[in-house]
């Protein structure tokens, strides 16, 4: 179960990112955050996100139209690209 849920259905990119950084940046590390998103680019957008930022992508599943994500902060790592 992840500390903290992003809901950006219905948005499209980059709003999901936008979301899922803002949210990340409050996050402690070893927190995980969910995102969910219908935006069908979001799995490329949020597998180069996590290399950039250095976090973990825990795992991802797609279920009825809807991507989740989840996304582990890890330590020392600041999530502003």
């Amino acid at each position: 179960m992840a500390d903290i849920v992003v809901d950006t259905k219905g948005l499209a990119c980059p709003m999901p990112i936008v979301k899922a950084k803002k949210a990340m940046d409050g996050m402690q590390s070893g927190q995980t955050m969910e995102v969910l998103s219908t935006d069908k680019g979001s799995l490329n957008d949020f597998t180069a996100w996590v290399k950039q930022t250095g976090n973990e992508l825990v795992s991802h599943e797609v279920e009825n139209g809807v991507y989740k994500f989840l996304v582990k902060k890890l330590s020392g790592v600041r999530s502003e690209h």
